[in-house]
């Protein structure tokens, strides 16, 4: 019979996460976040660049003047200290001196009792009878006959190091900061040390010297350095963030007006205050704006009498055309009786007139785009029969040109929400023009379909289009090679129509095109009427073309320039990648 692990066992505890891993990871996040949001706030604010720069600047230069000033007043409380005790010390030797230079042997009674005295003496000499210095007396060559004295009366061996012992001994007069206990709490000393000479030898005089006051005095001049540069600090603080606010608020105010300028409101303008550089700043961007706001008017009327002449021009021309075409058709219809010259003039004079007819309506139907009239009338419709009756209507033209059509299919309804007379017209142009620039090889059609977006290629193998030109041939009249021949009688609108068409159902038409590649075109529509687009079931990159490099066409998104083999899209992602050469929505 098997028994489950009890509740504490190590493979239990192996499986628990750990309380301090999850607080690591809370606390490492959070941190993250405020570093983020830190660094954001750093590259978006000039004044906080500025301030920050400025208090790091000035923390490092008063930081360095302080340490200075505070070092220079320590070394000069030091010098002054080193000076008085020497001056006492030599004066002290010299006394001492005079004092035991009547004793010859260090056995003779009377000497101890005088050089108590003498440390007596020279203690109550100190004019400050609190200031803690100590005297001290030593023999070290004759510390049995000599006994120490100190004045007043402490154990000052362990603030004599053997270093100053020796130079005392060599007969120098030294000194050493040492820091000891002799009448009450730790203090540092200024030991100084002097030697004198006697008739039976030298013995060595020592002041212990307390640095309270000279340690007190230099760390109230550190503090009051100190706390005068952090105030320093901080006024270059508030005084670098008060001139940059005077020079950072009108240029956000510029860059506000500007936003409200490019948003159409045409009207803002900065206040002008005074007549300095930032006054002449604001009244330059005011002149500029005025100005553009002239010109743009004056290019917007222009636009909307060039869109109303057109649109009237168009409708104007309908009466004539009307009698001219009743008048031709008549004639086309008598051409047999004619002779044969003048029967080919009326055959040319049918097909020019139907161009012209075609112009005019694609005139009509540019005219209602620039003017915003055009309307939306989406049913839901199934695509696959639209593409079978654009084949079927431009047969006779591909077999005539002996371009072959080729689809490819759903075997089911491709249903979505589109306006079908729009959709039929964009399809009739993009395989019309792939039929004419087909170079008697196939022209495939493909339609796919998913959650959200349905999509219609159209391939062919032709020419191509050079770099750039899958921009251009949305362009109105554009033609890649003006002396090329028309095989359908265009009218150099119907890529501009239907890439309206395309606009208007919120959807895009791409070109792909690359030298001896042929071309291809992405007709993407919403399956439902009113979503947005964010991919595409087809791919705008056919899978047959040629990558440059050698890449995979499988991969990720590559971007193709030129001198990379003359691809002209952006697109080699499979389907749904959502990069586009011409956006239409």
């Amino acid at each position: 019979m098997s028994t489950s692990p009890p509740p504490h066992s190590p493979s239990t505890a192996a499986r628990r996460p750990s309380a301090g891993g999850e607080v690591w990871r809370a606390v490492s996040g959070r941190v993250a976040r405020v570093v983020a949001r830190m660094h954001q706030t750093w590259r978006r604010s000039l004044q906080v660049r500025v301030v920050t720069i400025t208090l790091v600047a000035s923390s490092l230069l008063v930081g360095g003047f302080a340490f200075l000033i505070a070092d220079k007043i320590t070394t000069i409380l030091l010098d002054s200290a080193r000076s008085d005790v020497r001056q006492r010390v030599i004066s002290g030797a010299s006394y001492t001196a005079k004092q035991v230079s009547l004793y010859g042997q260090p056995q003779e009674a009377q000497l101890q009792e005088t050089i108590d005295g003498t440390v007596n003496y020279l203690a109550g000499g100190d004019p400050q009878q609190t200031s803690g210095v100590v005297v001290a007396i030593t023999a070290d060559g004759y510390a049995h006959d000599i006994q120490t004295r100190t004045a007043p009366s402490a154990n000052v061996q362990p603030l004599i190091s053997p270093e100053l012992r020796a130079a005392i001994a060599d007969g120098k007069v030294a000194s050493q900061i040492r820091t000891g206990r002799l009448t009450g709490d730790s203090t540092k000393y200024l030991v100084y040390g002097s030697p004198v000479p006697t008739q039976f030898g030298q013995i060595e005089l020592y002041y212990l010297v307390p640095l309270t006051r000279q340690d007190v005095t230099a760390g109230d001049a550190r503090a009051t350095v100190v706390a005068t540069g952090v105030a320093l600090v901080i006024l270059l603080g508030l005084l670098a963030a008060l001139v940059t606010r005077l020079v950072v608020n009108p240029v956000r105010v510029a860059a506000r007006t500007a936003q409200r300028l490019s948003a159409g409101l045409l009207d803002q303008r900065m206040v002008v205050n005074g007549e300095d550089d930032l006054a002449l700043l604001a009244a330059s961007f005011n002149q500029m704006a005025t100005n553009l706001q002239r010109q743009i008017l004056r290019l917007e009327e222009m636009s909307r009498l060039q869109r109303r002449f057109t649109s009237d021009v168009s409708h104007e021309l309908r009466t004539p055309l009307t009698t001219v075409r009743m008048a031709a058709d008549l004639i086309f219809a008598e051409r047999d009786e004619f002779d044969p010259a003048v029967a080919r003039s009326a055959e040319l004079l049918q097909a020019e007139l139907d161009r012209f007819e075609e112009l005019l309506t694609d005139l009509l139907e540019i005219s209602r785009f620039d003017a915003g009239f055009a309307m939306l009338d989406s049913e839901p419709t199934d695509l696959v029969p639209v593409v079978h009756r654009v084949v079927d209507r431009l047969a006779g033209l591909a077999e005539r040109v002996g371009v072959p059509i080729e689809l490819d299919l759903p075997g089911t309804p491709v249903i979505a929400e589109v306006d079908p007379r729009r959709v039929e017209r964009v399809l009739r142009n993009l395989v019309g023009n792939a039929v004419e620039h087909g170079e008697a090889r196939p022209v495939l059609i493909t339609l796919g379909v998913d959650e959200t977006a349905v999509a219609i290629t159209v391939r062919d193998r032709g020419v191509g289009l050079k770099v750039g030109e899958e921009k251009l041939v949305f362009n109105r009249f554009w033609r890649a090679d003006p002396s090329r021949a028309r095989q359908t009688g265009g009218t150099g609108l119907g890529l501009s129509i239907s890439l309206e068409d395309a606009r208007l159902h919120g959807g895009w038409l791409e070109a792909w095109g690359a030298p001896g590649q042929g071309a291809q075109f992405r007709l993407t529509l919403p399956a439902r009427a009113g979503d947005r687009l964010t991919t595409s079931p087809l791919r705008l990159v056919p899978a047959d073309a040629a990558l440059p490099f050698g890449g995979p066409r499988d991969g990720g998104p590559l971007a193709i320039g030129p001198g990379s083999g003359g691809a002209l899209a952006i697109d080699p992602a499979p389907a749904g990648d959502g990069h586009r050469a011409e956006v239409g929505s």
